[in-house]
């Protein structure tokens, strides 16, 4: 059963709702949780859950914790302020700029503000295992976590501080963790099916995260940050960063390279428009920073660059594209950045990949590193060379698929509500977590990894299930399944809504304020609480009582005496886990 409360009276609710949103809130999901009362905001990408808050997030790690447990999961809680030096073994701490907060405490020793807790988890595992025996492992925890947002947005879809239901495998062989990721995958199925999210699982890239295989879980969203590469005709579907679709590519005798002189543009691309060259043939060069290294990405100039798969490809992260500074101090002009005449100084130092279709085609323009100087026709492999060439663009609009012989590939714009991470030993082997089998020798545990952002849930969860009145709560998840109101006020109606209120018990918040009719049937759609019980003079006459369910637009007539047990079917039939 949902988690309920033994009832409230709405006189008594600590908020309630609110007639005037400001005009900044932009977002359906944000909009209606505060106006209804469920959170507040406190700063920029901070929120407060208030008590109905509470209770819609309790029946969220309700379900989790069943499908958790469902797993073998175990419950843990890791701290969320971890010492750098954990994040300096596993040697992600050079991989997280900004987004991650790093401090001391008073005697100097370095910690940060913990975005994920890999590297917690590896180290509790550490403390607890005594031998392979006790492999698998899998624990699981609802913890906060901070990243310092650049762009906070959509509420709770992207804050600064949020809880996440994080989860951590760890077994004997890679072939027990295969085995175990998709039982995970199912069940995250099951977890968003009774929240009634609709998703959308993908491939994805690992990112920051490490390992060699990952899924997210996409629901389609105004509030996404994210796009949804998926096929029109097939099943295919995957994360924008590491989408593969089919490319075109420009195949011509290569011609002669010139370079042309334009000393009154600004760029290759105005260069370009002045020429009238198309932009799919002008070679696009971009440097990203790695670290202390530089890598330069080349593509044509109607694509754009994947990062994550670029990061693959080089095998090394990308922290963005390099600053002015740091071109400057190459001797490379940002606007004519180009793969010819590279200074010797920046090349030692750089790693150079071109994407394959760039690779395969002909005859580009493209800069020179000069300012006002371009050059035409220019070819790879006989103007200027790479390191390494792969398919490092993110896949345009409307490319053929390449899984099926008809398809092609539209792009959505998604919001992310879980992922999970077959990891590997990336973190036992960095952080030298071993158990020693039977023979004496000693192996790196196999890990996995699966989050589930539960103010994210929460935004999906009224995203998917609301009206132009308010939201629509699916039962499982409802702060409360009865609203009990009554028309009149007359002593003989008040005495039997208190009765009610009593028979009901668990679940039912009831509205005695002395308000208008149309008042409390507006906040009563606006909470959203799937059932709504009404009182009328009616009812003391002859004992029948009207019933709505808030996602049907009929009512009913319910007896008194029968009121319970068809309360109690509803709820049952609407649950479709209990």
């Amino acid at each position: 059963m949902p988690y309920t409360v033994s009832g409230m009276r709405y006189s008594r609710l600590f908020t309630k709702t609110l007639t005037q949103i400001p005009k900044s809130v932009k977002s359906p999901s944000y909009r209606l949780l505060m106006q209804a009362g469920f959170l507040r905001p406190m700063s920029q990408g901070l929120f407060t859950m208030t008590p109905l808050g509470m209770l819609v997030m309790r029946n969220i790690k309700r379900i989790i914790h069943q499908e958790m447990q469902a797993l073998g999961g175990q419950e843990v809680m890791a701290p969320v302020v971890n010492p750098r030096d954990l994040w300096i073994q596993s040697g992600r701490d050079a991989l997280i700029e900004d987004d991650m907060v790093r401090f001391r405490d008073r005697s100097g020793r370095e910690l940060v503000l913990a975005p994920t807790h890999e590297e917690a988890m590896v180290e509790l595992v550490r403390q607890g295992l005594r031998s392979y025996r006790d492999l698998p492992v899998f624990l699981y925890q609802f913890q906060t976590k901070f990243r310092d947002e650049e762009r906070s947005r959509c509420g709770t879809v992207r804050a600064r501080e949020f809880v996440m239901k994080d989860a951590y495998s760890f077994h004997r062989t890679f072939a027990d963790l295969n085995n175990f990721f998709p039982r995970v995958f199912a069940a995250y199925h099951r977890i968003f099916e009774r929240c009634q999210v609709p998703v959308v699982p993908a491939q994805a890239g690992v990112g920051y995260m490490g390992g060699d295989r990952s899924y997210e879980f996409l629901m389609p969203s105004r509030c996404g940050d994210d796009y949804l590469v998926r096929c029109t005709q097939c099943d295919y579907a995957a994360n924008e960063d590491v989408a593969v679709g089919v490319k075109d590519h420009i195949h011509e005798p290569p011609r002669a390279m010139e370079t042309v002189e334009l000393s009154g543009e600004s760029s290759v691309n105005s260069s370009a428009r002045t020429l009238g060259i198309p932009r799919g043939r002008v070679l696009k060069a971009m440097l990203f920073r790695s670290g202390e290294a530089l890598v330069m990405a080349v593509v044509r100039g109607d694509h754009e660059v994947s990062e994550e798969k670029l990061a693959s490809v080089a095998g090394r992260p990308i922290h963005g594209q390099a600053t002015t500074e740091q071109l400057t101090a190459h001797e490379l002009k940002g606007p004519w950045l180009s793969p010819l005449s590279v200074p010797e100084t920046a090349r030692a130092n750089m790693i150079v990949v071109i994407d394959d279709g760039a690779a395969d085609s002909s005859n580009f323009l493209s800069g020179t590193n000069q300012p006002g100087v371009v050059a035409r026709n220019v070819n790879f492999g006989r103007d200027f060379g790479a390191d390494m060439v792969s398919d490092i663009i993110s896949v345009p609009e409307g490319a053929g698929c390449v899984h099926c012989a008809n398809g092609t590939l539209e792009r959505v714009r998604v919001m992310e509500l879980g992922n999970i991470f077959r990891l590997g030993d990336f973190y036992t082997r960095a952080m030298n977590l071993q158990v020693r089998e039977e023979g004496g020798r000693s192996v790196y545990p196999q890990m996995g990894s699966y989050g589930i952002g539960l103010g994210r849930l929460l935004a999906a969860i009224v995203d998917a299930n609301r009206d132009d009145r308010g939201i629509i709560w699916p039962m499982e998840v409802a702060p409360f399944q009865v609203f009990l109101m009554s028309i009149g006020k007359s002593l003989s109606v008040r005495a039997m809504v208190d009765r009610i209120y009593e028979q009901l018990g668990h679940g039912v918040l009831l509205d005695d304020r002395h308000e208008s009719i149309s008042h409390k049937l507006k906040d009563a759609d606006l909470l959203g609480i799937p059932l709504r019980v009404v009182v009328t003079r009616e009812s003391v006459e002859n004992g029948v009582l009207e019933l709505a369910l808030r996602n049907q637009a009929s009512t009913y007539r319910v007896q008194e005496h029968e009121l319970v047990d068809t309360i109690q079917s509803i709820v049952k039939e609407q649950q479709q886990y209990v």
